[in-house]
């Protein structure tokens, strides 16, 4: 999922917001049940990736609703660089991409990611979480 928003008071600029997931899929699943699994897969991506365009929290995948459309909002609101700042999404690409190039699963990387950090998954890491991470995965072998 991926969104372009206008810089206020900037003439022909825009930020872009982009997120992806990948997600393991049975064999065994039914067309309707693969379905299902996609467009709540892409209503939980568009969900986070609105919510933190809004400084918003993301809803729990249990309450996404695909249907909904998010709220407009005039300007989004940029992260503060704290210690609780949410990893940034370049973090999180190459967190997946590394953990992807080392033959990880989404799977494996979450339980690690609930292990170590006590995070629901690498999208609710700090920063400085994220940082940690990144270097536990170079240095693996």
């Amino acid at each position: 999922y991926s969104k372009k928003i206008p810089v206020a008071g900037e003439q022909f600029s825009s930020q872009s917001y982009h997120c992806s997931v990948e997600v393991e899929l049975s064999d065994a699943a039914s067309p309707e049940q693969l379905q299902s699994k996609i467009q709540g897969t892409f209503a939980l991506v568009r969900d986070a990736v609105e919510a933190d365009l809004h400084g918003k929290p993301a809803m729990k995948p249990e309450k996404a609703e695909p249907s909904a459309s998010p709220a407009p909002s005039a300007q989004p609101t940029p992260p503060k660089p704290d210690a609780t700042a949410k990893a940034s999404n370049k973090q999180v690409r190459f967190i997946l991409d590394l953990a992807k190039a080392k033959g990880m699963g989404l799977s494996d990387l979450t339980g690690q990611v609930q292990r170590k950090f006590k995070a629901e998954s690498v999208y609710d890491l700090t920063r400085k979480e994220a940082s940690k991470l990144l270097d536990d995965l170079k240095a693996a072998a």
